[in-house]
Order: C-alpha cells, then sequence, then structure tokens
C-alpha cells in the first residue's frame, strides 16, 4: 500500500541535506514548498498579540518553514523516518518539525503505483 508522507520542517536549513539523503536511500518524488505556521500567522491579530509577544520572548519565531510531500510504499517509511531523524534530530524538540503518513486510495502518474 502507498502513503503520503508528509515532513513540516522547521529548520529548513537542513533541507538540502536531508532531500540528498532521501535520493541516496531510494527516495525519490518529493515535493517542497515553502509554508508558514499557524502560530506565525496568528501572531499578528489584535487579540491574539500578547501571545505572540510572550512567545518571541521565550523562543525564536521562524518566518516559514518547509513541507515535503512524497508518496511511498510503506516499507520505505522506516527508512523515511531513520534519515529524517539522523538529519534534523529529535523531532519531539520545540522547534524542529513533525511528520505523518496516510494511507493513499489512489495514485496516478507515480511510476509502477496505478
Amino acid at each position: 500500500m502507498m502513503h503520503l508522507v508528509v515532513i513540516i520542517l522547521n529548520k529548513f536549513e537542513c533541507l538540502e541535506e536531508l532531500l540528498v539523503r532521501f535520493a541516496e536511500g531510494g527516495i525519490s518524488g518529493a515535493t517542497v514548498i515553502e509554508s508558514t505556521g499557524m502560530a506565525r500567522v496568528l501572531g499578528g491579530k489584535d487579540n491574539l498579540r500578547i501571545f505572540g509577544s510572550l512567545r518571541m520572548m521565550f523562543s525564536p519565531v521562524r518566518e516559514e518553514n518547509r513541507t515535503i510531500f512524497t508518496v511511498l510504499p510503506e516499507e520505505k517509511i522506516p527508512a523515511v523516518k531513520q534519515i529524517v531523524t539522523d538529519v534534523v534530530g529529535d523531532l519531539s524538540k520545540p522547534d524542529t518539525g513533525i511528520m505523518f503518513a496516510v494511507p493513499v486510495s489512489f495514485t496516478a502518474g507515480i511510476g509502477g503505483a496505478e
């Protein structure tokens, strides 16, 4: 079964190394987009400004992050998880990123997966 793997990378300075390691591990066809988190967007709202100001005092605010999408066979997910951990570090730490996978019921345009 194919899965959509989504990685929201806050440490986008790791992006190039991450993609190189994916390619070396036989993981290809990822799409990368610039993205902005909800906290950053809402930080400028009047009723939420106090929270945005407090957040800036206690942790650095990233202007943007990168979101990586790729559709893979389920058996490649452990390799993706290991590469992300090796390159980015422990995702449970703040301001690192998040990663998840969801089953894909249909694909078109992916070699051999239709």
